[in-house]
């Protein structure tokens, strides 16, 4: 049996408390943080606040502001959103355009018909039965010196083909002095207009107007409804250099003439038995004098025409 006296009783009640204080000080340091440290943390997240808004003055949204199509891309489409789209899917807002950058110009001019005159490309009827038949196609899209688009791709219409070859008008056809019918160019010209309408057809030019001492040539095509027909080249006499513009025009008719060959207009008057029936019928040939010169020779003339003139008197 051990006997604690009172001194021993206090230094033994010391010691425990002792300990006990140095425990609870040792779980404090190991499971609890410092209040200096707590404080540190807590204050991390302003400090770095306050240290970025001392450089970055200004955000990357007011640098580089977004399209209202971005901002809105998540954001559900109503009846008015729709409304700023094409059929492309391409924004129409103001603000979206004026924030695009600006894109390189156009490589060169829009030359496909279809798209810069879609209106005068389509196939339209012009009182000839040519609807929808023949593809209408701008000229301006063939360089007609050397191109043959459409030539024998498809026949033209019935009632096209009956202007075209119907018998040629016999009050239409002259006769020259030498005896060589032919039909007035601008009788082929109305034929034309009524086969294919006026402006369905025309002229291009194939070469550059050959002028020589007394002869003025060149060639010519002849278009319809957009395609080739045919190509001549026309010639005229000249004797005076004033007269070579006239001799122009006078070759343009005559290629004319020659490429309605190929349409059958007036394909009579290439017929051997149709020139000499005509002859005999409505033409007389007779004899004239030169009253200058007093030389006589027979030219051909229309029974119903009148006398030849001067410098030239018939003999009777």
């Amino acid at each position: 049996m051990i006997v604690f006296t009172s001194s021993a009783t206090n230094s033994l009640r010391l010691c425990v408390r002792r300990s006990t204080a140095v425990g609870q000080l040792s779980t404090r340091l190991y499971v609890t943080k410092p209040a200096w440290a707590a404080s540190k943390t807590a204050s991390a997240p302003a400090q770095k606040q306050k240290e970025s808004n001392e450089f970055a003055t200004t955000s990357a949204k007011e640098l580089h502001p977004l399209p209202s199509s971005v901002k809105d891309a998540g954001k559900p489409s109503s009846s008015s959103d729709s409304e700023r789209y094409d059929e492309l899917g391409n924004s129409v807002s103001p603000a979206d355009i004026s924030s695009r950058p600006s894109g390189p110009g156009p490589s060169g001019p829009v030359t496909d018909a279809e798209r810069a005159a879609p209106r005068y490309t389509q196939p339209s009827s012009n009182g000839n039965g040519s609807n929808g038949d023949v593809s209408e196609k701008s000229n301006s899209s063939f360089d007609w010196a050397t191109s043959f688009n459409g030539m024998s791709t498809i026949p033209f219409p019935e009632k096209v083909a009956q202007v075209l070859e119907e018998p040629v008008n016999e009050d239409d056809i002259e006769i020259k002095p030498d005896g060589l019918l032919y039909l007035p160019e601008i009788k082929y010209r109305r034929i034309l207009n009524r086969a294919f309408g006026p402006g369905g057809w025309g002229l291009a030019p194939r070469s550059e107007t050959n002028v020589s001492d007394k002869v003025v040539s060149r060639e010519w095509a002849l278009i319809c409804l957009g395609r080739f027909v045919s190509t001549a080249r026309g010639e005229q006499e000249y004797f005076d250099p004033s007269g070579v513009a006239t001799a122009t025009e006078a070759a343009k008719s005559n290629a004319l003439m020659r490429c309605c060959k190929d349409l059958g207009i007036a394909h009579e008057l290439w017929s051997p038995r149709f020139i000499r029936s005509f002859k005999e019928k409505k033409c007389v040939e007779v004899f004239v004098e030169n009253v200058s010169t007093h030389k006589k020779r027979k030219l051909w003339r229309r029974k119903d025409g009148a006398p030849f003139e001067y410098p030239w008197k018939e003999s009777k």
